[in-house]
């Protein structure tokens, strides 16, 4: 049962008050009472009132300031001036030109003052839930571009629940499945609150494609505290029937007639998650696709240790163009690692070509300087478009004795006995004509540790590359018994939470 309006009467005299009083309580009104203009300001602050019905003249405060200071903090609560007094023309329009709502002068009939109350409030009902519609939209759209942008799927949910949580003022939940089948749930208490995403099942079978708005029983959906004796609203939307439906569920006290903020929301929620879906489902493809692209095991080689990790960017679908190689040939281990410039298929087609091409060459057995000579030419005459960076190495397991060539590679690092030292071959990158420098010729003692990296494990938008080389150098500084957990560390340690290039390391060390 809907809760009649609260009317504040502020007057001074007794009997005046009395038969506002009683008229408006026959009418339907509840009402409370005020003396003075203090007395009625004060009433504002703390009672839940709907309407004041103000006396113009009053011992210490005109009706006038009185509503001026009303309408200051509260310009939606509608204010009826009366008066015995106060009533020719000029009286009236300094009244409402200081924020009241009607004026009616003394003797006053019961009829107009009701039903002058009853206009005003329509008024500002209708002013209230435009206001409401016009925040609530805001927050939609603010709700839909921030879960559109989400990184991943779970942010995607706490996005979407603190979003509901704070259109609605209210608990929020949003429910929706993973592409692979993994039902999660984004939950908020309330607005500002932290949003969290929890484990959920939901029985979709009897949801329909579109936009659908139910009132359930909140048992069923106790995924935060609700408000006590209310039900539950549960919007669902489905876009495709192959695709579990998304709900949104809130408090239904909050919801207006025919739900429009909810639904819209369910739709656009559905969307983005729609969108997420796809994207998950590309970028594991994507991933899944230049894992094949690159070497499918490790060798096992007498007298050396290998370790290597591979991080694709977190937020991507597309592929990279980072690769590396290990193989034995002719009694030489051949490690090679590269970076294609770019983030495409497109870069993982030109990394794969140019793979096979570095490989073709070290089977015919030309040197490190070479095969980066006759993939440079291969490039500017096939791909000249097309840039990449490569550091080739060849070494000799028994004698430690290594032939290095790089392409505008970063420099791999070698440490041993927590002594540090970058190799440094400072050549042009691929697809660039310019003469190349011959190639580098070390032993690597037993002992020692060389790591290969690409750009993505130490480039950062915020530090210069030097800064960067400096923490891997601190990192490398100890190298683990476990040359999988050095890598890892690595990684660890380097890498940022959310990788936004790709990450590819190779550790060799020599017993």
């Amino acid at each position: 049962m809907e809760t009649p309006p609260t009317v504040l009467v502020v007057d001074d005299s007794r009997t005046k008050r009395y038969l506002l009083v009683n008229w408006l309580t026959r009418a339907g009104f509840t009402v409370i009472e005020a003396e003075s203009g203090s007395e009625a300001l004060r009433q504002v602050e703390v009672d839940p009132v709907d309407l004041v019905v103000l006396d113009v003249r009053l011992p210490d405060l005109s009706g006038f300031e009185v509503c001026e200071r009303i309408k200051s903090t509260h310009p939606a609560l509608p204010v009826i001036h009366v008066s015995a007094h106060a009533i020719d023309t000029t009286d009236r329009a300094q009244g409402l030109t200081r924020g009241a709502d009607a004026y009616l002068a003394e003797p006053i009939d019961p009829e107009e003052l009701i039903a002058t109350a009853h206009a005003v409030l329509r008024y500002y009902q209708a002013r209230q839930r435009a206001e409401l519609l016009a925040e609530r939209l805001t927050g939609l759209a603010d709700t839909t571009v921030a879960v559109h942008a989400a990184p991943n799927f779970d942010q995607l949910l706490e996005l979407a629940a603190a979003g509901t949580a704070e259109i609605f003022k209210s608990p929020a939940a949003v429910i929706a499945e993973t592409f692979d089948g993994e039902c999660l749930a984004g939950v908020c208490a309330g607005p500002g609150a932290p949003s969290r995403v929890v484990p959920w099942v939901v029985d979709d079978s009897d949801t329909p494609i579109g936009a659908t708005v139910r009132v359930e029983q909140p048992a069923a959906w106790a995924l935060v505290e609700w408000p006590p004796d209310d039900t539950v609203t549960v919007a669902a939307g489905r876009l495709r029937d192959d695709r579990a439906p998304l709900y949104v569920v809130v408090p239904t006290a909050t919801q207006t007639a025919q739900t429009p903020v909810l639904r819209q929301l369910a739709q656009a929620v559905a969307s983005a998650v729609e969108v997420q879906r796809s994207f998950d489902e590309e970028h594991r493809i994507a991933v899944t696709l230049q894992r094949s692209l690159l070497p499918q095991r490790i060798p096992q080689i007498a007298g050396l240790d290998l370790a290597v990790r591979y991080e694709p960017a977190s937020a991507r679908t597309e592929i990279g163009g980072d690769f590396y190689e290990l193989v034995m040939l002719n009694g030489h281990l051949l490690l090679a690692i590269g970076d294609v410039a770019g983030h495409s298929l497109h870069a993982a087609t030109v990394m794969a070509e140019l793979r096979h091409a570095l490989r073709a060459y070290a089977v015919e057995g030309h040197q490190p300087g070479e095969i980066l000579h006759r993939v440079n030419e291969l490039m500017r005459t096939l791909l000249p478009t097309e840039l990449a960076t490569i550091c080739v190495l060849l070494l000799d397991p028994a004698t430690g004795q290594v032939r290095l060539a790089s392409a505008g590679h970063l420099p791999p690092l070698i440490s041993m006995d927590g002594k540090i030292e970058y190799v440094q071959h400072s050549a042009p990158l691929l697809g660039v004509r310019a003469p190349r420098p011959a190639d580098l010729e070390f032993v690597l003692p037993p002992g020692a540790t060389i790591v290969f990296y690409t750009d993505g494990l130490i480039e950062r938008r915020d530090v210069n590359i030097d800064e960067g080389l400096g923490a891997l150098a601190a990192s490398a500084v100890r190298v683990d018994a476990d040359l999988d957990r050095f890598c890892q560390r690595l990684l660890d340690e380097l890498a940022p939470d959310e990788i936004q290039d790709d990450v590819a390391v190779v550790a060799l060390r020599r017993h």
